[in-house]
């Protein structure tokens, strides 16, 4: 049986509350925005890809329950509204906003000084175009997965291992089913080495404050029989030392024109000492993830989570009363530093090479 983060069928949508992983697989029922946009502010779904999912199939919910209206132009402003509200719930993910400005698009709710009296179109039409939209946005991610971990696997291999063999690697956070609408990205990269016989071990980290690698990266590796270790968040700079470790694969929420990346806080460590030691450090994300609209990482919003994410655990006071906290869930890492490359549904390319090569994508 295959992991969902998201199950969807017309009219229903659930998603699988991860905060009680890995202890409890329980679904919950999702049937409206403001349902779904406080799912996304708890982190009872996390990982971009998933985020733009569950907003943009909330918003489909709505819509086939007839929401909106009565006419084209009442159900602009309501499709507007919505996703408004969904882009205010967490803003460092660029994923969702690129799904918002698709749906406005299949609305014709891009431009809010336009269309605002036009109620020509047949509303029911102008709902059915945006449900549709909206359900194949599932379908277009769970391809681009595949074939990211396809192409990643195969240009770790040429680089670490052309003559055969096999490969350990180190992820941080979670980036597989339970991050997306199935498979993965890092971790899809994993699953196609696991499926070529061609992965030897997979380190992952426990991912703290929320702990998405111990909870979440290991419920899955074990759920799959894949072969793997966790570790301490302090014990990733002497795994990469000396557990053999031949490439580190984590993912993004956003990647900027110049190559910069935004991912889980922690991420930016990483790839400097994979730069010290001179182990390639990859990026793997579906381009929605890529916002060449920002020069670069040092124009990323990133989230502040509260502090008590880091003073309690499990409700119970564990840091002194008193101590100032600061606690930000992503951190930018450098271009330089992707040593190994960002691999896309595209293809996987030099972070100087990512922005000429989605512009002759886009543009063709």
């Amino acid at each position: 049986m295959t992991l969902e983060a998201i199950r969807y069928s017309p009219g229903s949508l659930q998603i699988l509350d991860q905060l009680q992983l890995p202890h409890v697989c329980h679904y919950e029922d999702l049937q409206s925005v403001s349902q779904a946009w406080a799912a996304i502010r708890d982190m009872k779904v996390r990982g971009a890809p998933a985020i733009a999912l569950v907003g943009a199939l909330s918003l489909a919910v709505e819509l086939r329950a007839g929401a909106g209206g009565p006419g084209a132009a009442v159900l602009r402003s309501f499709v507007r509204a919505k996703l408004d509200l969904l882009l205010s719930a967490r803003p460092t993910a660029s994923n969702l906003g690129r799904a918002a400005r698709t749906l406005l698009a299949a609305a014709g709710a891009g431009d809010p000084d336009l269309h605002q009296d036009d109620d020509d179109e047949d509303e029911g039409a102008l709902r059915h175009r945006v449900i549709r939209c909206a359900e194949d946005m599932m379908e277009k991610d769970l391809r681009d997965n595949r074939t990211i971990g396809d192409l990643g696997a195969r240009h770790i291999l040429e680089r670490v291992a052309p003559s055969g063999g096999q490969v350990t690697v180190l992820t941080h956070c979670n980036t597989g089913a339970l991050a997306t609408a199935g498979y993965g990205t890092a971790l899809g990269v994993v699953r196609s080495l696991h499926a070529q016989g061609r992965l030897e071990r997979v380190y992952c980290t426990e991912t703290r404050p929320y702990n998405q690698g111990s909870r979440l990266t290991a419920f899955e590796l074990v759920y799959e029989a894949i072969p793997a270790t966790l570790i301490a968040d302090s014990a990733a700079a002497a795994a990469l030392a000396q557990r053999g470790v031949t490439a580190v694969i984590v993912g993004a929420d956003r990647i900027v024109a110049n190559g910069d990346t935004a991912n889980k806080v922690g991420t930016y460590q990483l790839a400097v000492v994979a730069k010290h030691l001179g182990v390639p450090f990859y990026v793997a994300a579906p381009s929605s993830s890529c916002d060449l609209g920002l020069a670069s990482g040092r124009d990323i919003p990133i989230e502040e989570r509260p502090p008590q994410e880091l003073t309690d655990l499990q409700g119970i006071r564990i840091a002194a009363p008193g101590i100032e906290v600061w606690n930000p869930a992503f951190d930018v890492t450098p271009h330089e530093l992707i040593t190994g490359g960002i691999i896309t549904e595209l293809g996987v390319f030099a972070p100087h090479e990512l922005q000429a090569a989605l512009s002759t994508t886009t543009s063709s």
